[in-house]
């Protein structure tokens, strides 16, 4: 159960946000929708239902072991965690995914400056479709704003 004054198991929680993102893709009001981080065991438990969901949505999902560590979240806010990446058109995923080795690439060469990592942040959120005033406000705050998920809840399976 989620710790709250909500009657709220996990699995239920995390589906519910999963439906809820499809949807905002699949009608276009986002070009990418990312899952709340999951433990790999909690995405074995969500797996089917979260295909399903793409199914009927009309969309796909990629699943993101490592993701791209920006501005928008502080990297232990992902780390050890896995994420679905929920996306209408190919040519989204593939930005995304250009955009991380981008990072990585200049992660590695050493030149991943606090300005770069501004710029790709921007880019990232451009992606998840944040209206621009969001993401310069992110951005002017210094970022690392981890998004608001309800106390970190035990698997329902925990309570079973």
């Amino acid at each position: 159960m989620i710790n709250t004054p909500f009657n709220l198991d996990r699995f239920s929680f995390n589906l519910g946000m999963i439906n809820c993102f499809a949807e905002m893709v699949a009608v276009g009001v986002k070009r990418l929708a990312i899952s709340p981080p999951l433990s790999p065991e909690e995405y074995e438990e969500l797996r089917e239902g979260s295909e399903a969901i793409v199914e009927g949505s009309g969309i796909h999902s990629y699943l993101e072991t490592s993701l791209l560590v920006t501005d928008l979240q502080s990297a232990g806010f992902t780390r050890g965690k896995w994420s679905i990446l929920y996306y209408k058109d190919q040519e989204t995923l593939i930005a995304y995914l250009n955009l991380k080795a981008r990072s990585d690439t200049l992660e590695a060469a050493g030149t991943h400056t606090s300005e770069v990592r501004r710029e790709i942040s921007r880019e990232f959120m451009r992606l998840l479709s944040y209206p621009e005033p969001v993401i310069k406000a992110k951005i002017q705050d210094g970022g690392h704003s981890d998004p608001f998920i309800l106390d970190q809840p035990t698997s329902p399976r925990d309570s079973e």
